[in-house]
């Protein structure tokens, strides 16, 4: 058998919110993976671990969940008036297939301070105290997102007081803007309706709100699932029924949004269309034990990712939620008991989220220009990853 020596690749392991992914400058992938194609995924499935028939991706850095199976290229900016852009990768873990249809809003929050830190952003946007605002164009999705990362004696500050529920520790504040952040041509809702009925073989039909908005999402009424939105992972992971019911809503709440034409193309879209549920605001416990009280949110959303309920909250998935909230007539918005808002503080499973967003109608089309939130994000690990140099 002949040797097969291990590539080391330059490669950076941060947390972003509540999700964990390997971040690389576009320049030190080797050159074959630097172009989108079969060399970049099998290169990034290798590194992350993945198809791991276990679903464990013990050989790898993925953490065998879809907020830890994930992977970030960040380069110098091709856009006008852009400091960075920002390409992700979302690795399944069963199956060979990187998912770039895309974006991760928890690793947003990672990506000003990775970008900084790796010499990406010109020294005339880093104050030596204060805010650095980085201009990030998010390549999957063709949208701005800016970052305002705190930089302390010229550098990135990490460590602080800010509290994020579903991350154990406290950190510094990232505020993250997403500006414009409707998919496509700026169409909220692609099929032109606020709440409509979903037509879904076996569960009939659904009260449902589609929206692109952060990342393309289906909003469910959680009453009319069986469901009071105070579940936790296990309470859906743990039924296999459950997660069968929620792909098939997910693949023909997919064709009704125009992003794909039949249901068996959902398989080849892991990552989009998102798929959540809402209710009205009560008290619950945590994941973590914390009660919660009703009065502490405006409502309760439980989401889906990659097939699974999400221990916290995606942070596209809480775009589309504070945009939905704004606009009158939702799901969203009427959980959180109707009429105009501005911002909007919601229940997930390891606690509340606070997103505001700006939405206005014109000649009867509702668009958003601005959705914000606070999240936190820091290095965990630096230096090189290893793999195989067969593995792409």
């Amino acid at each position: 058998m002949s040797h097969i020596k291990q590539l080391r690749i330059p490669a950076t392991y941060m947390r972003g919110g509540t999700s964990k992914g390997v971040f690389f400058k576009l320049d030190d992938l080797p050159e074959v993976a630097q172009q989108p194609g079969s060399a970049r995924d099998n290169l990034l499935l290798r590194v992350i671990g993945s198809p791991d028939a276990y679903a464990k991706q013990i050989d790898g850095m993925g953490g065998a969940t879809s907020s830890t199976s994930k992977t970030v290229i960040v380069s110098k900016s091709q856009q006008a008036n852009h400091q960075v852009d920002y390409l992700f990768g979302q690795v399944s873990i069963d199956n060979a297939f990187v998912d770039w249809s895309g974006n991760c809003g928890n690793l947003t929050a990672a990506v000003g301070a990775f970008a900084i830190n790796a010499g990406l952003v010109d020294a005339e946007f880093i104050p030596n105290n204060g805010l650095a605002s980085v201009r990030i164009w998010q390549a999957n999705i063709q949208k701005t997102i800016i970052a305002h990362v705190p930089i302390s004696n010229g550098e990135v500050q990490e460590c602080g007081d800010f509290e994020l529920d579903g991350v154990t520790f406290p950190a510094a504040e990232v505020q993250i803007e997403f500006i414009n952040p409707a998919d496509g041509d700026g169409a909220l809702f692609p099929t032109g309706q606020l709440t409509e009925q979903l037509d879904v073989p076996g569960l009939g039909k659904l009260n449902a709100t589609l929206i692109n908005a952060g990342i393309p999402t289906i909003f469910l009424d959680a009453e009319q699932l069986g469901y009071t939105g105070t579940e936790l992972q296990d309470d859906i992971n743990n039924d296999d029924k459950a997660l069968a019911m929620f792909e098939t809503i997910r693949a023909y709440g997919a064709v009704k949004m125009g992003l794909i034409e039949h249901i068996d193309q959902a398989a080849q879209r892991q990552h989009t269309p998102k798929v959540a549920f809402v209710a009205k605001s009560q008290d619950y416990l945590s994941s973590s034990g914390k009660a919660v009280k009703a009065s502490d949110n405006d409502l309760l959303v439980r989401a889906l990712s990659m097939g699974k309920l999400h221990h916290a909250m995606m942070g596209t998935a809480a775009v589309a939620i504070g945009t939905a909230a704004a606009i009158p007539g939702t799901l969203v918005n009427l959980a959180a008991g109707g009429g105009a808002r501005e911002a909007v503080r919601f229940g997930h499973p390891s606690g509340s989220l606070k997103v505001g967003a700006q939405a206005q109608q014109h000649d009867q089309q509702w668009q958003v220009t601005t959705v914000s939130m606070s999240r936190s994000a820091r290095i965990l690990m630096e230096g090189w990853v290893r793999v195989p140099s067969d593995s792409f």
